[in-house]
């Protein structure tokens, strides 16, 4: 059996689809170098960006006209943050089509689930045998991975999570509902987890996690996230270091200093703002002001001269006005991002 795996969204989603690429090979299967040659087809979705959300029905009509024209009938799984969201929704939706919703939690259900679908016989309606067809339950599940599953498709970095979920809930995200709340990966898993991507051949790590410097090791209580930046760094063949998102009100000096100091860990800091209004920021409940934010550029500029800072941005927030736009304007021109994700 071969399988397809297609992804949308962040880098998290896509570390989820090597998670399942590698407890898929572990179950017998091999990847496909199509959707045309594969008897699995899998659809890692995001749903923070409305437009990922369109992609996927988009997608999942391309595939089932795919099916007609080349006499194809793969299983058709979605899995990933519109799977959790939607759960029954999408069977129904796409009638026919999709044989399987797996939930952000329960990847490590799909080799099973597609092994029970694939055993079902097909009518126009999918299949619709005994099998469960919908896995979201238990959203809070242990963070914790099997070491060496990971099928890792970039040759040279490697990501490695290090927190699961959010407990922020901002306005406009849809994460905490998604992923669940905030869970901790061990400091020893993660150390291991690098450890193995270095031994494997990958000379950079990304440490991922939705608020990744609100990193608290459960094993370890002295382990907080610039200490977890040090025992990653001590990592021999290690070269490069990075890590994404952090949020503004959690970098501490100390994060700060590990940037600095650190000679592995790249000088470059995602710094989410979001808005320069702090009108706009308190709506979208971020519990940083424009003021604050700008300090901690300061200070960073200032610790790091050479820094780049990149952001996310979002435009046309419910109840902006042009003055609240015009603050983000200003706010972009005075801190002079090198890169920015801007989002309507």
């Amino acid at each position: 059996m071969k399988y397809y795996i297609e992804t949308y969204g962040c880098q998290m989603n896509v570390h989820d689809s090597e998670r399942m690429a590698g407890l898929l090979e572990q179950s017998g299967y091999d990847a496909a170098d199509s959707e045309l040659d594969a008897d699995l087809v899998v659809i890692n979705t995001c749903s923070v960006r409305e437009r990922a959300e369109d992609k996927l029905y988009t997608r999942l009509g391309e595939i089932k006209d795919m099916g007609r024209e080349f006499g194809r009938d793969p299983i058709v799984a979605v899995t990933g943050c519109v799977a959790q969201q939607e759960g029954q929704k999408l069977i129904k939706r796409s009638a026919g089509v999709v044989d399987l919703v797996v939930g952000t939690q329960q990847i490590k259900m799909l080799p099973m689930l597609a092994d029970a679908a694939l055993s079902e016989p097909r009518s126009n309606y999918g299949r619709a045998g005994q099998v469960e067809r919908v896995a979201i339950d238990n959203p809070y599940e242990e963070p914790s991975f099997p070491l060496g599953i990971v099928r890792r498709g970039d040759p040279v970095r490697a990501y490695v999570t290090i927190i699961e979920g959010c407990n922020d809930f901002c306005a406009f995200c849809v994460v905490p509902y998604t992923r669940g709340h905030e869970r901790m990966r061990t400091k020893a898993e993660i150390l291991a987890d690098v450890r193995d991507a270095v031994a494997s051949g990958r000379r950079e790590v990304q440490l991922l996690g939705q608020i990744v410097n609100h990193y608290q090791a459960p094993d370890d209580s002295s382990c907080d996230f610039p200490t977890l930046l040090e025992a990653v760094h001590d990592i021999p063949g290690l070269e490069r270091i990075r890590f994404a998102s952090p949020h503004p009100r959690h970098t501490s000096d100390r994060v700060i200093h590990a940037i600095r100091d650190l000679p592995k860990l790249c000088k470059h800091l995602h710094l989410p703002v979001q808005s320069g209004s702090s009108r706009v920021l308190a709506q979208m409940r971020r519990r940083h002001t424009r003021e604050d934010y700008l300090n901690l550029v300061a200070r960073i500029r200032a610790a790091i001269p050479n820094v780049q800072l990149s952001t996310d941005m979002i435009v046309g927030f419910p109840g902006e006005t042009e003055a609240d736009f015009e603050d983000t304007l200003s706010l972009t021109a005075e801190v002079g991002y090198h890169a920015m994700f801007s989002f309507k």
